[in-house]
C-alpha cells in the first residue's frame, strides 16, 4: 500500500492489542441450570438413611481409617468430614444410592462431587484428582458407582493425597455429622 515500515509496525501492533483485548473481554457462556428430578429427590427423602455405609476408597480397610472428625483448620474452622488417605489415583466409589446435585470445585475442596441420599442426606467427596469420565450432575448412582479419583486439589494441595468425605444431614453443606461411625 505504500505505508513505510515505520507506520506499518505500529499499526499492526495496535490491531494485535486490539484483538487481545476483545477476546479477553468476551462474556463467558452462561451454564443452563441442571434441574434435578422431583420425582426422584422425594423418593430419596424419603427413604431412611442406612445406619451403615461402605467405605469410599477402593481398597481401604475399616482398620486404616482414621477419625479427622472435629480437628482444627486454617481460619479458625473445624474439620467436617473425615480424611481417607490412599494413593493418587485411587479409585473412590460412591458409598451410596443417590443422585449428583453438584459437580463444582471450590477453593477448599478443589475438585469435588456432592450426592444426595437417602433421607435427603448430603454426601461430599473432595480434593479429588478427577471425576469418572461422563459423570454429570443430575445423573442417578447406585452404591459402589465409581464416581472419581482421589487426589490433593483444593485447599490439600500441598498435602498427601487422600479423599475427603462428609455427610450432611440437613441439606447441602449443612448439618454436617461425623461420617466415621458410619462407616465402621
Amino acid at each position: 500500500i505504500g505505508l513505510p515500515v515505520s507506520r506499518l509496525l505500529p499499526l499492526s501492533l495496535l490491531g494485535l492489542t486490539l484483538t487481545l483485548l476483545s477476546a479477553c473481554t468476551t462474556a463467558p457462556k452462561k451454564q443452563t441450570p441442571i434441574i434435578l428430578p422431583a420425582e426422584t429427590i422425594a423418593q430419596l427423602k424419603a427413604s431412611p438413611m442406612p445406619k451403615k455405609l461402605p467405605i469410599p476408597v477402593d481398597g481401604v480397610k475399616v482398620s486404616q481409617l482414621s477419625d479427622t472428625w472435629g480437628r482444627s483448620r486454617s481460619q479458625a474452622r473445624s474439620h467436617e468430614g473425615i480424611d481417607i488417605m490412599a494413593p493418587r489415583g485411587t479409585k473412590v466409589f460412591s458409598s451410596t444410592n443417590g443422585l449428583i446435585t453438584s459437580l463444582k470445585g471450590n477453593n477448599l475442596g478443589g475438585t469435588v462431587i456432592w450426592i444426595m441420599g437417602p433421607a435427603g442426606a448430603y454426601h461430599y467427596y473432595a480434593h479429588l484428582d478427577g471425576h469418572k469420565r461422563g459423570l454429570k450432575e443430575g445423573d442417578y448412582v447406585k452404591k459402589g458407582t465409581l464416581i472419581g479419583y482421589v487426589g490433593n486439589t483444593g485447599n490439600a494441595r500441598h498435602t498427601a493425597p487422600h479423599l475427603h468425605y462428609g455427610l450432611y444431614l440437613s441439606g447441602k453443606g449443612r448439618g454436617a455429622v461425623n461420617p466415621y461411625p458410619y462407616l465402621r
